[in-house]
């Protein structure tokens, strides 16, 4: 199974998994599972710290890379699928999760039920 992690998900598999809903961090920890994370997500979560709304002390992406986890790139099809969902989102970075958990067949992994009025699978986190 590929799972995809939404940005709030990201910090809590880096530094505090025990946010993390058991079911969740066992698909996370689980080897059978390929378990990637947006360049939407890096994004989102690198401006929220320069704004000063978010604050932690990790490198990301050596981060992911120490736990085996892919960043993937944002593609045009991505961009695409992403500006042509229904408006039930208007958050862009979950709406480019959306696109390409589609596009990759991929499960969400978020605490965010407003990716349930998509047609994507979500694991609750």
């Amino acid at each position: 199974m590929i799972l995809l992690l939404d940005a709030h998900v990201v910090l809590w598999t880096v530094a505090e998994p025990s946010q993390l809903a058991p079911e969740a961090r066992r698909a996370i920890e689980d080897p059978a599972n390929d378990v990637i994370v947006s360049a939407a997500s890096t994004w989102e979560l690198e401006i929220k710290r320069a704004s000063g709304r978010l604050r932690f002390d990790v490198d990301l992406i050596a981060e992911l890379a120490r736990l085996g986890i892919a960043v993937v790139p944002i593609t045009a099809d991505d961009a695409i699928d992403a500006g042509r969902l229904p408006l039930h989102h208007r958050d862009p970075f979950d709406r480019m999760l959306i696109a390409q958990t589609r596009r990759l067949g991929a499960v969400v992994v978020t605490r965010d039920p407003a990716f349930d009025r998509y047609e994507v699978d979500r694991l609750a986190a």
